[in-house]
């Protein structure tokens, strides 16, 4: 798929992975549209791109709605990369001897999975009306993560909302096969994005030791530049790759 020329809508797009992406599909020429929360800097990324911002949550459906009208009043919508999603730690017993929080889980899982869900949905109806070109409508790149595999203790509800992205990715290719829409995902390993950037140096040199070869953090080009490849390459379909520098992540 080339994207130059139409619209791509990139979620999380005003920072870390999501920014670094719109930053890649703008330069091939597509017109990007940045879905990330009001209080983002979406905005201001956006108009760096010449793209537009709508502000969206995932779990949202007219927000999301909103967000590919926008996407279409410009070009026809034929790539999107979801990077959108959070963390946040969840014990099952907690350290005074209490069930762990089921909210708290829930949020998570909602945000990261059924979020996912729900902009693959509504993206991948969108590109179902469009006009083939090159044998294909459009191409989906969704985000795991290599705690899909190797979870750490606390991270239950992102282990399993990343592993259901994972178990979501070939069903959801093999789906829209029919409809000439590819999807892919990638599962990034320790990246240096802004939720790293709140930690101490201590622990982002403990982390990028961690990474066999390069010993080092990913950084959100690297990230951008296998979604783009994805894109491109029409072979790229209902495959998961890790990208991690050959980490694998220990129990805490």
């Amino acid at each position: 798929m080339d994207v130059n020329g139409s619209s791509a809508v990139v979620t999380g797009g005003a920072s870390g992975l999501g920014w670094a992406t719109a930053q890649k599909l703008a330069s091939q020429g597509a017109h990007v549209v940045i879905l990330d929360l009001p209080t983002s800097a979406g905005e201001e990324r956006a108009a760096e791109i010449g793209g537009t911002f709508v502000a969206a949550d995932v779990t949202e459906t007219d927000q999301v709605e909103a967000v590919l009208d926008a996407a279409e009043a410009v070009a026809p919508l034929r790539a999107l990369v979801h990077c959108a999603g959070i963390g946040g730690p969840v014990r099952l017993v907690d350290r005074d001897g209490n069930p762990g929080s089921l909210e708290t889980y829930e949020k998570i899982v909602r945000i990261n999975l059924i979020g996912t869900f729900n902009v693959l949905r509504l993206t991948a109806a969108r590109m179902a009306k469009n006009e083939p070109v090159d044998g294909e409508r459009g191409v989906c790149v969704l985000t795991a993560s290599v705690a899909a595999w190797e979870g750490q203790i606390g991270q239950i509800p992102y282990a399993s909302a990343k592993a259901g992205i994972v178990g979501m990715t070939l069903v959801a290719a093999r789906d829209l096969a029919s409809k000439l829409i590819r999807v892919s995902t990638i599962a990034p390993g320790t990246f240096d994005t802004p939720i790293l950037a709140r930690l101490s140096d201590d622990v982002r040199a403990s982390l990028a030791k961690a990474v066999p070869n390069p010993s080092r953090l990913g950084q959100p080009h690297e990230y951008a530049k296998l979604a783009a490849h994805m894109i491109e390459n029409q072979m790229m379909n209902g495959e998961t790759v890790r990208l991690d520098g050959a980490i694998r992540m220990p129990p805490r």
